[in-house]
């Protein structure tokens, strides 16, 4: 009856300080070697990043190094977007020195990098609503944070312990920032972008007396009476109109390119860095004794920058078609011979280019419905195919004999 009544009020005080359970449902491997744990969300149609097992202090740093998530995994023949870090996923991760976050993520949870101490670097991208209280919470490390202008939400404790931040620019369409969401820390310089500022909690509430004393605010330009009688905003005593600060730049969206079997991603900002993901659908566990490969591979890539927004996300599909399709006569000691060439596929609204292809190669697409979509014949170097299709739809590519399904975007 004892061990009951300890087991009763165990649940009874971890609903009541609203302890979070999460469990991770399963592991994949990522592209650079790193394992990495998700929860299956929204019916099973959507992926987030999760905490080992049930609870992140048996598995402290589970992370290190640097960490790039993915925009979605394929898993046992289905890919799934990843769109949400979960609570606690990569909490007390000391280890961890850089994040990359994928455009595809929506939802920052509560404490998800809270207690990693030796991240130095993130970006968050411009598809992230919601910063969950407590997400970063005593990231040392972090010297500045650029919170994009799709963020809506930033919980309460959200970058407190920050003690290294001495610069955040806040995006704007923020429309709530909770209680001591950037208290001890060090900032000198706070860049909000926010055009009409709401009332924030008396200022120390949010902010450290520190920052409100020493930091200059910097608002847009003809905003700057709003700021000095919106209660909270007006305890800094160093406010200033920030006409010559744009707003965060954003990384130009990647080309990419196939020569000599390696890609190329290329940005035309400089110093930016791809982030690629690539599935393909041959890898997995299958039970059979016949796997029928297709030789195919997808590849998403975006360029990210400190200091910049993520790009916009490139896609293309790659896979190989027999130059003299032949299917008799081939065996394992002579499959090595059959000359292929490399098709680079990818697409612009409702249009598709085709790069690889031998001039002359047909190249037709349809709809799933098996209706004809747009016909030519592929011509030297990159041949481009205007559809009835539209982005988003997935149409049916055929080139030669190949056949390759595709998204359009």
């Amino acid at each position: 009856m004892k061990q009951l009544n300890i087991k009763f009020l165990l649940a009874l005080l971890i609903s009541m300080l609203g302890v979070k359970v999460s469990a991770h449902d399963i592991e994949v491997v990522n592209t650079d070697g790193k394992l990495i744990y998700y929860e299956f969300i929204n019916n099973n149609t959507e992926l987030a990043v999760s905490l080992r097992g049930t609870s992140g202090i048996n598995y402290l740093n589970g992370y290190a190094g640097n960490v790039v998530i993915p925009e979605s995994v394929t898993y046992n023949g289905t890919t799934y977007p990843v769109t949400n870090i979960n609570w606690s996923a990569f909490r007390d991760c000391s280890g961890l020195t850089s994040i990359a976050i994928p455009n595809s993520v929506i939802s920052i949870g509560e404490y998800a990098f809270s207690g990693c101490s030796g991240l130095t670097s993130i970006t968050i991208p411009n598809s992230v609503t919601s910063i969950g209280s407590y997400a970063f919470r005593g990231c040392s490390g972090l010297t500045s944070i650029a919170i994009p202008n799709s963020v809506i939400s930033i919980g309460e404790y959200a970058f407190s312990g920050c003690s290294g931040l001495t610069s955040i620019t806040i995006g704007k369409n923020v429309k709530y920032i909770g209680v001591l969401s950037f208290t001890d820390s060090n900032l000198t310089t706070v860049i909000s972008l926010i055009e009409d500022p709401f009332v924030i909690n008396g200022g120390w509430g949010v902010f450290s007396q520190n920052t409100l004393y020493n930091a200059t605010l910097y608002v847009p330009n003809g905003t700057l009476d709003k700021y000095k009688t919106t209660n909270g905003w007006n305890s800094f005593l160093f406010i200033e109109e920030s006409g010559e600060k744009p707003e965060t730049p954003t990384c130009e969206k990647p080309t990419i390119s196939y020569k000599n079997s390696k890609l190329t991603y290329t940005s035309a900002t400089e110093g930016a860095i791809c982030v690629s993901t690539i599935t393909n659908p041959d890898i997995g566990t299958f039970i059979t004794n016949e796997m029928p490969l297709s030789v195919t591979y997808h590849i998403s890539v975006y360029a990210t920058k400190d200091g910049y927004n993520n790009s916009e996300t490139a896609t293309a599909t790659l896979c190989w078609i027999e130059a003299e399709p032949r299917t008799e006569g081939i065996d394992n000691t002579s499959a090595a011979s059959v000359r292929a060439q490399a098709v680079l596929i990818q697409s612009c609204g409702s249009s598709l280019t085709i790069s690889g292809a031998e001039e002359g190669t047909p190249v037709s697409i349809y709809d799933t419905q098996g209706r004809m979509a747009g016909s030519v014949k592929a011509s030297a170097g990159t041949t481009t195919i205007n559809t009835t299709l539209r982005s988003g739809d997935i149409g049916i590519v055929k080139i030669g004999e190949k056949v390759v399904k595709y998204l359009l975007r």
